[in-house]
């Protein structure tokens, strides 16, 4: 279901265990990853990941509070949305 679908964003310098850090915390939380891209320019460190959340206790709230607590651990922008928001949003 589309409403369970997350699209998370995480941008900023690049270092060592960016990904690790953030995938664990989705293990944690039970969120299911489903696709992720990522890549490096001129040293900014740039992810797109798409989770379900759907198979977890937690809400959509405590999520991307946790998502976003672990960005500022990281010195990181990290952006939670919903996945039906951020479809509606980018539709012309």
């Amino acid at each position: 279901m589309s409403e369970n679908k997350i699209i998370v964003t995480i941008s900023g310098k690049d270092r060592v265990g960016i990904v690790a850090e953030v995938s664990s915390v989705l293990a944690k939380y039970g969120v299911n990853i489903e696709d992720i891209r990522q890549t490096i320019m001129q040293g900014c460190f740039m992810m797109f990941l798409l989770g379900d959340i759907g198979g977890s206790k937690f809400s959509f709230k405590e999520i991307k509070d946790a998502l976003s607590q672990t960005g500022e651990k990281l010195g990181m922008e990290i952006w939670t949305q919903r996945k039906e928001i951020f479809d509606k949003m980018h539709t012309i």
